[in-house]
């Protein structure tokens, strides 16, 4: 029987003279069904702690006066079988030669999206993709993702990748998920240590994933997925 999949997205530092060198892209997916147990769960997480259950869960916001919080949001996504997480990372854009390879940075960026979802993506089921809006160009990626997706032998004639659409990330608590998981492998990957309470959650991280946050996972690694992206010498 097929199965339909809610796949939520989110980006860090990924634009192209930021002066920043690493690039991520993330998502966070779960069986349809299941989503809104989920959002559900999450929100109670930010009640227990003392927050709105509608304030928007960032890794920006990461502060020692809630951590905490923070901890069981963590351990929330390591406990339920339901969710899953990948990120796909470039550790220097500054090594990027676009010009040699006849792309731009755009072009650059939506390849590198599509290498996200392909893996999760499982030949007779469905998928619904949820993009958290970062700028005044979020519709313009929306289209163009659609448009690169269709244009691959991924294809599948258009019939599993259902939806993709942007949402405000404030009101999709799986997208603040990303966020969060997705902001602290980037964090870790450009070596900031101004947060002790950042730096606790990342150890978090290394601890219940079992990874190092430096090297790629297995391709199907399920659960907690990396891919670090690497330009051909």
């Amino acid at each position: 029987m097929n199965q339909a999949y809610n796949i939520y997205c989110d980006e860090s530092c990924h634009l192209e003279h930021d002066g920043i060198k690493p690039m991520g892209l993330g998502c966070v997916w779960c069986a349809k069904e299941d989503r809104l147990e989920i959002f559900e769960e999450l929100r109670d997480l930010k009640t227990k702690h003392g927050l709105k259950p509608h304030c928007e869960l960032k890794w920006n916001a990461v502060s020692p006066a809630k951590i905490d919080y923070y901890i069981e949001v963590i351990n929330f996504f390591f406990a339920n079988p339901k969710l899953h997480f990948r990120a796909l990372i470039v550790a220097d854009k500054s090594q990027l030669k676009h010009d040699d390879f006849g792309r731009s940075h755009d072009e650059f960026y939506y390849k590198m999206y599509f290498n996200l979802l392909k893996t999760i993506i499982v030949p007779g089921d469905y998928y619904e993709v949820y993009i958290g809006i970062k700028d005044t160009q979020s519709e313009q990626k929306v289209k163009k993702l659609k448009e690169v997706i269709s244009n691959t032998h991924y294809d599948f004639d258009q019939s599993m990748i259902r939806r993709i659409q942007q949402v405000d990330s404030k009101e999709v608590e799986l997208v603040q998920l990303t966020d969060l998981l997705l902001g602290a492998i980037v964090y870790f990957q450009r070596g900031l240590d101004g947060s002790q309470a950042k730096l606790n959650l990342i150890n978090l991280l290394k601890k219940k994933s079992g990874y190092s946050l430096t090297r790629s996972t297995l391709y199907k690694e399920d659960k907690f997925n990396l891919f670090f992206w690497r330009p051909k010498p």
